[in-house]
């Protein structure tokens, strides 16, 4: 259920933004989603619209576009950067990575160095990527 009380802060979140850029009202929030964030797309988007159907008339039937960060990692040995490539993945391994992150080091590796020591730089997380309104 944390889609919900995402869903939550992403509106409360454009309705700060809304209210900082002295807009009437908001037609379009772009949301951005980390590509390892553990989140059912479907029902966040049915949540969105859902609170977006009774909100005040700031927000109210604003369009909602999601965008998608790749994950990216970058190796604590080399430092050298790479983007999370499923092609060398099982399926299951895949999954097991989009839902908890942190086991990412047990399946993967810098493809320069071969170090397990690496870190998320990109690609975590949900945000407010940008507001279109009317002011």
């Amino acid at each position: 259920m944390h889609e919900w009380a995402l869903a939550e802060a992403v509106i409360a979140t454009a309705k700060r933004a809304a209210h900082e850029q002295n807009l009437r009202r908001v037609t379009e929030i772009t949301v951005k989603l980390g590509e390892l964030q553990q989140i059912e797309r479907e029902i966040f988007a049915f949540a969105l619209e859902h609170i977006l159907g009774q909100e005040d008339p700031l927000v109210r039937g604003a369009k909602v576009v999601f965008e998608t960060e790749r994950a990216q990692f970058r190796c604590r040995v080399c430092h050298f950067e790479w983007a999370f490539e499923t092609e060398n993945l099982s399926s299951e391994i895949t999954e097991a990575i989009h839902f908890i992150p942190e086991i990412a080091h047990t399946y993967m590796r810098c493809p320069r160095c071969h170090s397990p020591d690496f870190e998320v730089i990109a690609g975590r997380g949900v945000w407010l990527a940008a507001l279109k309104g009317e002011e």
